[in-house]
């Protein structure tokens, strides 16, 4: 580090990285991006590597970092399939508005466009599931380039960005003296709410007799949590959560009425039908939430507040749109909404709640029968954690059955891939989790499908000696799916049935202490273990391979008019 301070552009890099804050990266080497590698070794590992075992597993390690911490979540990969593995975890962020920042390795610039070897063009690629990228071929444009991308990642609705650098510029000289991004022309992502339509929202919550709130997870991402709570508590909003919004306001908040969509609560799906308004804030109206877009909502006036404009109307057509950060739009509200309680509103919750209850969840959270039912294991585990706990899921059956009955009381707590719904994505998010918070228990709740896609990354945990506590909801089928077929294909089962390893003994070979629970009598049991291993444990749990996720929205059907229960099965 010398010549009067110009440094090759990889030992640029790790200092820029430095400037930014970040602590932590997860990555993976290979032959483009090594310069880059050995500058963080000759740097003296200022900054922690967390090497995981396969690209994939790292872009989701940076994910569950962001998600838990606010963070820029970073990760590093070589050109070619080390970049191209990212793909995935990149469609996941975008999707779900994680900010991460990628850094992928790249042929030399002169090569580029050759077929060269490990060569692959990140930039085409990776367009349709970032917030942004851009290709780095000369050192000259590299320090902007990594301001710019932090920037965009975190500022406005977050997202994922690729900066693909080219071998030569890691080595290439260049003058260090890095400024952070405060700007850019054309991008304004800190739109400035209009108070006109501000003012007219609090007129109709005022003026309406059947509102209900619905939020999502912009509601987290702006950390607008506390702003939220008052706004439900003063004006008297029946309230509920989209997937990713869970944790919000506390599970056990009198006007928090659960969860919308698919396999959501019946109460708030139901009623969404004959409210006379909706609030919603920093959500989109995904399909798991509307069902049919043309059915949903046909008595309500709908007020959209998002950050993002181009959500205002691209599924449900708002009759009044705010666009801007939702603390700053709740805390304006706040001032104009007027105090109600909305009694007998209410009250028409609390009658479908208990239905809920007598037809699904007494059922759902016995451990009375000799086989062991998701929901009652995942109800316990949330009596018995800490109150702090990360959950971390993977998708299927499982991850629903977490989101209805692990009773979330602290905001960002819940961690999980939504707009993609990507298999796999648990394990690698709750190491970078326990990284992002090294002092709050992290619990990953995985199914035995999605385990087996990155079941690799144990081996991170066990090099890391990261405290993760793994269990694994093993029903012996591709739950979700399995359901469906039995649903709507009279029970054709085809390749949803799985023939399993045994998890305890491949598990217990990579180096990670491992136990298995198969009866419910033995479920206090498997969480002692859990709550008492020192250091992070594996639990297998065998649970009833013909356990169902009620209510649910068939297709086609109206959110109205979800099922508590199975019906005549529908052949397709």
């Amino acid at each position: 580090m010398s010549d009067s301070n110009h440094i090759s552009g990889a030992d640029a890099i790790i200092l820029a990285l430095q400037a930014e804050g970040v602590e932590t990266l997860f990555g993976y080497p290979g032959g483009a991006i090594m310069p880059l590698y050995d500058a963080m070794f000759r740097f003296g590992n200022q900054m922690r590597h967390v090497l995981t075992r396969h690209e994939q597993g790292a872009i989701h390690a940076a994910q569950g970092f962001a998600r838990v911490s606010g963070k820029t979540g970073v990760c590093i990969t070589t050109s070619g399939p080390g970049a191209t593995n990212l793909l995935t975890g990149l469609a996941d962020a975008f999707a779900d508005s994680t900010p991460v920042v990628c850094i992928t390795g790249q042929v030399n610039a002169r090569l580029i466009g050759s077929d060269a070897f490990q060569e692959a063009d990140i930039l085409g690629l990776t367009t349709p599931v970032t917030k942004w990228n851009i290709r780095i071929t000369c050192s000259e444009d590299l320090l902007q380039g990594l301001s710019q991308a932090f920037y965009i990642a975190r500022t406005g609705r977050p997202g994922p960005v690729v900066v693909d650098i080219a071998k030569n510029v890691l080595l290439e000289k260049i003058h260090f003296d890095y400024q952070i991004c405060a700007g850019m022309p054309s991008y304004h992502p800190e739109p400035v709410p209009d108070d006109k339509k501000i003012r007219r929202a609090a007129d109709w919550i005022n003026q309406s007799e059947r509102p209900i709130l619905f939020w999502g997870q912009g509601v987290l991402l702006a950390n607008a949590s506390n702003e939220l709570r008052l706004l439900i508590d003063k004006a008297g909003l029946p309230a509920a959560s989209t997937l990713l919004g869970l944790s919000a306001i506390p599970a056990d908040h009198p006007l928090n009425m659960g969860m919308l969509g698919m396999h959501g609560n019946y109460a708030p799906n139901v009623l969404s039908a004959k409210a006379d308004l909706i609030v919603a804030v920093g959500m989109r109206f995904d399909d798991r939430v509307t069902s049919d877009p043309s059915t949903f909502l046909p008595n309500a006036r709908v007020i959209h507040i998002d950050i993002d404009a181009s959500e205002h109307g691209k599924v449900m057509q708002p009759h009044l749109a705010i666009v801007g950060d939702a603390a700053r739009v709740l805390r304006s509200l706040l001032d104009y909404v007027e105090p109600a309680l909305h009694a007998d509103w209410v009250a028409e919750f609390r009658v479908l709640q208990e239905m809920e209850t007598d037809k699904v969840m007494n059922s759902d959270l016995s451990l009375a029968g000799e086989k062991i039912q998701m929901g009652a294991m995942i109800r316990r585990l949330s009596e018995r954690f800490p109150s702090n706990t990360l959950v971390v899921t993977d998708v299927g059956q499982h991850q629903m059955k977490v989101a209805r009955y692990y009773k979330f009381n602290t905001p960002r707590s819940m961690v999980t891939s939504g707009g993609l719904g990507t298999m796999g994505f648990g394990l690698p998010a709750a190491i970078g989790a326990k990284i992002a918070c090294p002092d709050q228990p992290v619990l990953a709740l995985i199914g035995d499908g999605g385990f087996q896609m990155t079941m690799q990354e144990i081996m991170t945990i066990v090099q890391e000696k990261t405290d993760v506590k793994v269990v694994l909801l093993n029903n012996g089928f591709l739950g979700m799916v399995r359901q469906w077929q039995e649903l709507f294909f009279a029970k054709r089962y085809a390749s949803t049935e799985l023939l399993n390893p045994d998890f305890v003994k491949v598990v217990d070979a990579m180096g990670l202490p491992s136990k298995r629970i198969s009866t419910s009598r033995e479920t206090d049991s498997g969480i002692d273990w859990l709550l008492t291993s020192n250091g992070p444990c594996f639990l297998e749990v065998v649970t009833d391979p013909e356990e169902n996720v009620f209510p649910m929205v068939p297709p086609g059907v109206p959110v109205s008019e979800m099922w508590l229960e199975k019906k005549l099965t529908l052949i397709v």
